[in-house]
């Protein structure tokens, strides 16, 4: 059984000509209860996730310096 892409409201897309524009995502407000050591983990991880979404040519509305002070303040480090 096939399934008509065009018939579920699926049709495919040509790739973006421009950059994709991601908003300040996600909170770590939820991680403020881990011990210190562990807190500043989500912090690199969060760091590096950032990265790798720019490599891909993910712009993102939030500039880095809002990020990381947002970030630390959310996991308060």
């Amino acid at each position: 059984m096939t399934i008509d892409p065009i018939a579920t409201g699926n049709t495919p897309q040509a790739p973006a000509s421009a950059s994709v524009i991601a908003g300040p995502w996600p909170n770590y407000s939820g991680c403020r209860h881990l011990p210190e050591r562990e807190r500043w983990e989500v912090y690199s991880m969060a760091k590096a996730s950032r990265a790798a979404l720019e490599e891909r040519g993910i712009a993102m509305t939030e500039s880095y310096d809002d990020f990381v002070s947002r970030v630390t303040r959310e996991l308060n480090v």
